[in-house]
């Protein structure tokens, strides 16, 4: 019973929840930055433009697809999944409300950043299997910026393990919920975290893997049809998966200083909508972002992430790790 309740929450999440999200965080980030230069935004199909996603949706879908002769075509075929899979199955343990997420596990901290490095192979193999001067520049470049930037990212979640002594993320946001949420305490490293998330996503500023003016569209300018479709898709779940990380690590996950949850089905509810309103702050934040600040250059994007984000980021463990033997351990 208990595996027929994984694979139905499994596959809920994985083909109802994240992909409608990203669909309507899609029509928010048009929406918003529309606000944002004082223009309409999608407002034609639908109320709100509300449609507008499943009409996108649909042209994807009805488009030619279009393999060109001179790729690799099995890498090529192969890469918009890389790219997408990692985001799903990162979020599988994610504690999404009290006492729920999809996979439970002593070292789930450790299964989001084994699985999340693996999301380079799918914007470097498709820039690769493309045969395209462009797209190669644009998966090379992707792979360098993601891999400088898994190890700000990686190194500034140690202090929040050194903090709590667990790697179980149940144990990270129920640890928040009976102390303090872990921004507090440790401000500088969410900012490193931040900062390293927005590089991982390949969101401006640091959006040098597709580069319009300069690269077309980079490591996806060969893709059409569904293809690309996986590879927009794949950039909007690894931002929930990042906005929900910094939630549950961070800012408490579901919980509410000074808020017990009553017991029972509705406790669970309310402690959701609360996980899901803190995520969506993140989303929003991104989007902001996006379009308040311009492209780094890659030597700027580059010496931020070796010169800056990394030495900070071991200083900050060093000065954790002081803090906790200073203060008599984690409880």
């Amino acid at each position: 019973m208990k595996l027929l309740w994984t694979v139905v929450e499994v596959s809920v999440v994985a083909t109802v929840v994240l992909p409608t999200t990203a669909a309507l965080l899609v029509w928010a980030e048009r929406r918003v930055s529309a606000f944002m230069q004082d223009r309409l935004g999608p407002n034609r199909v639908g109320p709100a433009g509300l449609l507008q996603p499943i009409a996108d949706l649909l042209k994807f879908m009805f488009k030619e697809d279009v393999v060109p002769g001179h790729v690799n075509k099995v890498m090529y075929v192969l890469a918009p999944a890389l790219s997408l899979v990692p985001a799903l199955v990162a979020f599988a343990v994610v504690p999404y409300a009290r006492g729920m997420a999809i996979a439970d596990l002593n070292v789930g901290i450790l299964l989001v950043f084994a699985v999340s490095s693996m999301a380079v192979y799918g914007v470097t193999i498709g820039g690769w299997a493309s045969n395209s001067k462009y797209s190669l520049l644009g998966g090379v470049r992707a792979s360098a910026q993601m891999i400088s930037y898994e190890l700000a990212l990686g190194l500034s979640v140690v202090p929040v393990l050194l903090v709590v002594g667990d790697l179980n993320m149940q144990a990270i946001v129920q640890w928040q919920a009976d102390h303090v949420w872990l921004v507090v305490p440790l401000f500088p490293v969410w900012v490193i975290f931040l900062v390293s998330s927005y590089a991982e996503t390949n969101r401006l500023p640091f959006d040098c893997p597709e580069a319009e003016t300069e690269l077309v569209a980079g490591y996806h300018t060969e893709y059409s049809s569904m293809k690309f479709a996986l590879f927009f898709l794949a950039e909007y779940i690894h931002m929930i998966t990042a906005s929900a990380l910094s939630v549950a690590l961070f800012f408490g996950g579901w919980s509410l200083p000074g808020v017990t949850f009553p017991d029972g089905s509705m406790g669970t509810l309310l402690s959701g909508l609360v996980f899901a309103g803190k995520t969506g702050a993140f989303l929003f934040l991104f989007i902001w972002v996006r379009w308040t600040l311009p492209r780094f250059r890659y030597d700027q994007l580059m010496d931020l992430g070796w010169k800056r984000l990394l030495p900070a980021s071991l200083v900050l463990i060093l000065a954790t790790a002081g803090g906790v033997a200073l203060l008599g351990g984690t409880n």
